[in-house]
């Protein structure tokens, strides 16, 4: 078996990166591009380096990279909650607007789309306990964990939303296809 050895030196980022990563923050190459060429140069080095240290560095191609954790899911914080659901009704309301889902790092979210959003969804997000004010308390630390950019009186999400609307469209996808199942077995009747 070889053992790849990592120059440290190489590494000119690693404790901006590593506490960047530890703190359950998403590194986004359009928000930090210096940092992002600096892990992409050497992602081989960092990825070895951090899994020998327990843990999962993953790069996604659309420009974002993070700690994963594969128990997240059953562990699943109470502000992970609250930003999923705020995603998802964001990427309902805009869906019901016609526009594509997948270049949601072109919406502009502002109080006025917050505000819609709200009404729209406001039975729902009242269950949870989120106001408007709410809401932009869990933009601002969508901010803080690099999903989200604050630009003057807006917000711009980042390319590491990805992981939860690619997490919407499976769930989306999945109830397709039991929707179809349920269909077909009550045809065949």
């Amino acid at each position: 078996m070889q053992t790849s050895k990592i120059n440290l030196n190489e590494l000119a980022h690693l404790k901006e990166l590593f506490n960047l990563f530890i703190s359950g923050r998403h590194l986004n190459r359009s928000a930090d591009a210096a940092l992002w060429h600096e892990l992409e140069q050497q992602a081989q080095q960092y990825q070895h380096l951090f899994a020998s240290l327990g843990f999962d560095l993953r790069m996604d191609g659309r420009g974002f990279a993070w700690f994963h954790e594969d128990d997240s899911n059953s562990n699943i914080n109470k502000q992970s909650r609250q930003l999923a659901l705020l995603l998802m009704v964001i990427f309902d309301h805009q869906a019901d607007n016609g526009r594509a889902l997948g270049q949601f790092y072109q919406w502009i979210i502002d109080n006025a789309l917050l505000n819609e959003v709200y009404e729209k969804h406001q039975e729902l997000l009242d269950a949870e306990e989120l106001d408007q004010y709410a809401l932009i308390k869990i933009l601002d630390n969508a901010v803080r964990k690099g999903f989200a950019v604050q630009e003057s009186n807006h917000w711009r999400l980042l390319s590491s939303v990805y992981r939860y609307l690619d997490h919407f469209e499976f769930i989306t996808e999945q109830q397709s296809n039991s929707d179809v199942a349920a269909y077909e077995e009550g045809d065949s009747c």
